[in-house]
């Protein structure tokens, strides 16, 4: 099956009880049982429900997994995976991480005795040089928020077996239509939901897909036990944006290339950051390991007045939180999406007050461009 026809017939396809082309909405708590511990399926909401099981069987086709998971949010879902580890326990992650991964991880899950160490996973030789003794998995992300760094899947997972550790991959940005992990080694894949794949910012949700049964067992006992799950209607919206999740990135990077060989050539522009870039960090890597290069694009004008010029004068792109969605955003990763990261650390991985992040959307890229035109040159 080819990846859109999969889209919209993978998973569970219809309600087989009244012919439904779509999955109904199970807006249930509790199922009635015939006898003790005799039901037909389902006993209670939190443990499972018959819409976010539908999704759960969606996303472990898309992604080529053993079994999914959805949460309540992208951060519910990296907690929950986190909850995996025991106190002492390592993890090795991207250094140019989302802002608010670093923070549950610095902040929180520190507190609870998981160790944590933030390297250039990018660099492979750094990457099996932060190893430890008491290190239990490697966190990617790829390509990174906001610098869009690209991490080898293949050669991070390689490391991660020869020293018996799960290889973790957020794989937001690229989505399952552009980037399946585990079939390049991963262990554990993880979305924030709430941008490409929901794509209509209608929607907090997150979701893990993990390759073996083991996994599969540990991640429902954490997910049944913590009970971040997603509800019957935000798992509904999820499936239904996934239908033209193909589409939606299709046409997203069309507009993205049109918008980078504009931002190259703009005097006012200091550096570009694009995996489609043939002078990007690790462009081949992207170009191996991925189906296309997405529709995030970071670039620097050099000051925070720059950039606030650039906000107050801009119609089509939207100064927002998130990602993904149809229509174009605009932020400043500094003050906002990894504002909870230090400034001397932001600085240090070249997060600047003058970087600018959009998130490219489907309107008319003349627009757009038009748009981006304006704001650099008011």
């Amino acid at each position: 099956m080819h990846k859109k026809t999969k889209l919209i017939h993978g998973g569970i396809v219809g309600d087989p009880h009244t012919g439904a082309v779509n999955t109904p909405i199970y807006q249930v708590s509790t199922y009635k049982q015939e006898k003790v511990g005799v039901f037909k399926g389902y006993e209670y909401s939190r443990t499972g429900n018959p819409t976010r099981y539908a999704l759960e069987e969606l996303i472990k086709d898309l992604e080529g997994g053993k079994a999914g998971f959805a949460f309540g949010s992208g951060m519910a879902a990296i907690t929950a995976v986190m909850m995996l580890f025991n106190s002492g326990d390592h993890v090795v992650l991207t250094d140019d991480v989302y802002g608010g991964t670093y923070r549950v991880m610095t902040k929180v899950l520190n507190r609870l005795g998981i160790e944590s160490t933030f390297v250039d996973t990018s660099n492979l030789k750094e990457l099996e040089a932060a190893i430890q003794d008491n290190t239990k998995a490697i966190y990617i992300e790829t390509p990174t928020n906001p610098l869009l760094k690209i991490t080898d899947i293949q050669q991070a997972s390689l490391i991660a077996k020869r020293r018996n550790l799960l290889t973790i991959v957020d794989n937001t940005f690229s989505t399952p239509y552009w980037q399946t992990p585990i079939s390049q080694g991963a262990d554990i894949v993880l979305h924030s939901a709430t941008k490409y794949i929901g794509g209509h910012s209608d929607v907090v949700a997150g979701l893990v897909v993990v390759n073996s049964d083991k996994l599969a067992e540990d991640m429902h006992f954490v997910q049944n036990s913590t009970g971040g799950v997603l509800g019957p209607q935000d798992s509904w919206l999820l499936m239904r944006g996934i239908k033209t999740l193909g589409l939606r990135m299709e046409a997203t990077e069309k507009n993205t290339r049109r918008i980078v060989e504009f931002l190259e050539s703009h005097p006012f522009v200091q550096k570009v950051y694009y995996p489609g870039l043939e002078d990007h960090p690790n462009h081949d890597i992207a170009k191996k390991q991925a189906g296309g290069f997405g529709g995030m694009v970071s670039f620097d004008v050099g000051s925070e007045e720059r950039a606030d010029q650039v906000l107050a004068n801009v119609k089509y792109f939207t100064l927002a939180e998130s990602l993904g969605a149809v229509e174009s955003l605009i932020s400043v990763p500094a003050r906002m999406t990894h504002a909870s990261i230090p400034a001397e650390r932001r600085a240090e991985l070249g997060i600047t007050d003058g970087l600018l992040r959009i998130s490219v959307g489907i309107e008319d890229v003349e627009d757009l461009i038009a748009d981006l035109k304006n704001g650099l040159e008011a």
